[in-house]
């Protein structure tokens, strides 16, 4: 397997080269027969490089399930005893066969493209081009720096070191393909926006050709986040979902710049403004995936998701200067040909709340990439590692995600230029007074806060956060459901038809803004979720729980039932079984766990979880005491069920808005029905 692997990454590299320089030649020769025919090979070489990658991950794949221990990636991220679902995950599960799997993703991304190059065969060649550049970097560092098929050293030994603990967990069988499905693809769009830059491409076809590209890996990758986001809730046994790490933070980042891309390129669309920001935040997508990818492999900034310290960092390192380098050439080039087509008329318009939206995603992102490395920048500076947390982001991250949750839903319902008075009472009269009505009631009622009249939400900030996150949650699910309500009543007007199928049909009619309107409810859940982590709570019973011991966390008992241990091949378990009461009656049986795994020999806490609407019960198995009694410890976290619901809105938003519309219906002039009916029909023999 090896031998083939090898084979099978060279030739895709030397099929890359090709479909990379003559593909670049023959576009200095448009219209030449001769030249043409050539860029034809050039993309069918392209083509063919999907096959050999795919062929390099399958003998990896094969040589897990083989139990192949010659090869060396195999050998220490594998083992006989490795279940097949984790032996699978292999491909992604280390540094070298992670980047081979980028490369397949990448491929399969290109194999994809260039079969649809006739829908414009020169935008297509141009992007052709610039994914086979990409697309030999990563092909050269798995052949030269980090090859998945290389020997292991010394004797073959009995077994492998096996799968790190934390990654064996059904979901780390989709989280990483999830989310490189998103990094990857955001290549796409940059491709795109590079080839039209250079070949001054007239109109925003580029951008009506990749929308449903950016709209795919844009789901994909918030997909991904979230299932890592479950991952560590599930796994990692803090309680938490998100801690501001590194890596966590290099997913986000071109997340951000991925949806204030989205939402700009409608202004170019519409109004032919932003050009110029269009193409500087498709590039920073891209950029900042690159540069998620630069940070977990190069050890430059500590993290317990990263992979370990290696010299390929310097490879990210020159592939981030020469592509910023490449696109800021040819954007000082030809940045003429980006001139905005309308100037910005009134503050109160749909083109500044899309302006705003950006410029608050923007300042968001470099939050967040300021965080990351700034560790790094005071070692520089000062010669000392000053860390950054989570109190940091929040400080910032809270107050603009607020106000990013109302202007992407309210921005649509403003006019294109200026917007009225009226227009604006109409729009949002209800909406903002049933916002205030939530609030006040939110914060006088006893079982929200605790007692009548609370003061809770103006002594802490992190309460207050929260009541004007579900404030403001109320007031966007209050707009966005009177914009469905008043369409789908014009159409029952005229139709005569329910409300319900009149919801329907208004949005097959415009898929894309109703499909938004869903994602952006979808995102209102999440924050709800969010919202609740300022009523966590927590307790630990740091002495141990023999049979019979009690712990009380809110309005729950926990009773210690008896703790036993469990052995096989692939681990040692030990865990602890709690009966939990609720007003003196048992309503459910918990069982945390910690589990030793023999091959690599490191241990893993697995929380057990009883989740409701209202709130988790979060029970971790911490260890044993000196008697052999374990240390349990209890979370209460609210409304966290609410995050993973509102994934599932968003992805279902997404995938309606990619939807086509449905046409529109065929009107008969009422004078036409008329003069038909008044005329009887000529029948012949």
């Amino acid at each position: 397997m090896a031998q083939i692997g090898s084979f099978a990454l060279l030739l895709a590299l030397a099929l890359s080269l090709y479909s990379f320089g003559v593909g670049l030649i023959s576009l200095f020769f448009p219209g030449d027969p001769n030249w043409e025919r050539l860029g034809e090979t050039a993309r069918r070489a392209g083509i063919v490089v999907f096959g050999g990658v795919l062929l390099a991950a399958i003998a990896l794949v094969v040589a897990a399930f083989r139990d192949d221990f010659t090869i060396a990636y195999i050998f220490h991220h594998s083992n006989r005893d490795l279940p097949a679902p984790y032996k699978f995950a292999t491909l992604w599960s280390g540094q070298e066969g992670s980047l081979l799997f980028w490369s397949l993703l990448l491929a399969g991304y290109g194999f994809v493209l260039r079969l649809r190059y006739r829908t414009d065969p020169r935008l297509f060649a141009y992007a052709s081009v610039v994914l086979a550049g990409v697309q030999i970097f990563f092909l050269l560092l798995v052949n030269f720096a980090a090859n998945p098929f290389g020997l292991l050293d010394g004797p073959l030994r009995a077994d492998g070191s096996g799968l790190n603990p934390l990654l064996q967990y059904p979901e780390m069988v989709i989280h990483p393909p999830m989310l490189y499905l998103g990094y990857v693809g955001f290549t796409v769009p940059f491709a795109f926006a590079l080839g039209a830059l250079i070949m001054k491409y007239p109109g925003e076809k580029w951008i009506h050709i990749t929308r449903r590209w950016t709209m795919v890996t844009w789901g994909f990758l918030t997909c991904g986040i979230f299932l890592g986001a479950h991952w560590a809730y599930a796994v990692l046994g803090w309680g938490g979902y998100w801690g501001w790490d590194p890596v966590e933070n290099a997913s986000l980042m071109p997340w951000l710049a991925g949806t204030a891309f989205l939402h700009s390129v409608m202004m170019q669309e519409k109004r032919g403004m932003l050009k110029v920001w269009n193409m500087w935040l498709v590039f920073a997508t891209f950029w900042l995936a690159i540069l998620g990818t630069f940070l977990t492999r190069s050890g430059i900034i500590a993290s317990v998701h990263a992979f370990a310290q290696s010299s390929i960092g310097e490879w990210f390192a020159w592939f981030l200067l020469i592509s910023f380098v490449v696109f800021l050439f040819f954007f000082i080039k030809n940045h003429d040909h980006l001139r905005s087509e309308h100037k910005l008329e009134s503050l109160i318009s749909r083109e500044s709340s899309f302006l705003f939206n950006n410029l608050l995603f923007v300042l968001l992102c470099f939050t967040v990439l300021w965080g990351t490395w700034f560790p790094k920048i005071s070692e520089i500076v000062q010669g000392n590692k000053v860390t950054v947390g989570a109190p940091f982001y929040n400080r910032v991250a809270i107050p603009v995600a607020l106000l990013l949750l109302n202007l992407p839903p309210v921005g649509p319902l403003l006019a294109w230029r200026k917007t009225s008075f009226e227009s604006l009472k109409r729009n949002f009269q209800w909406p903002a007074v049933g916002s205030v009505v939530a609030m006040l009631f939110l914060m006088f009622s006893p079982t929200t806060w605790g007692s009548p009249f609370a003061l809770r939400p103006w002594q802490d900030v992190a309460y207050f956060y929260s009541l004007m996150a579900l404030g403001l949650c109320t007031l966007v699910t209050l707009t966005i459901a009177s914009e469905y309500y008043r369409g789908s009543k014009v159409i029952a007007g005229h139709t005569g038809q329910g409300m319900f199928a009149s919801i329907v049909q208004l949005t097959h009619r415009n898929t894309r803004r109703y499909g938004g309107y869903i994602v952006h409810f979808g995102v209102v859940v999440v924050i709800i979720g969010f919202a609740g982590s300022a009523f966590n709570q927590e307790k630990e019973a740091d002495k141990g729980m023999n049979y019979g011991d009690k712990m009380t966390i809110g309005a729950y008992t926990l009773v210690c039932r008896s703790y036993t241990q469990d052995d096989t091949p692939n681990k040692a378990s030990e865990w602890a079984v709690i009966d939990v009461y609720k007003g003196g009656k048992q309503i459910d049986t918990m069982t945390p766990v910690r589990e030793f795994y023999k091959a690599s020999r490191q241990a893993s806490t697995k929380p057990d979880i009883r989740s409701t609407l209202k709130e988790d019960l979060y029970l971790v198995y911490e260890g044993q005491n000196e008697k052999g009694q374990p240390i349990i410890k209890a979370h209460l976290n609210a409304l966290v069920m609410w995050i993973w619901l509102g994934v599932w809105i968003i992805l279902g938003g997404t995938v309606l808005a990619l939807i086509p519309n449905a046409p529109a219906p065929v009107r008969i002039p009422a004078a036409r029905l008329v003069s038909r009916e008044a005329v009887p029909a000529v029948t012949g023999d």
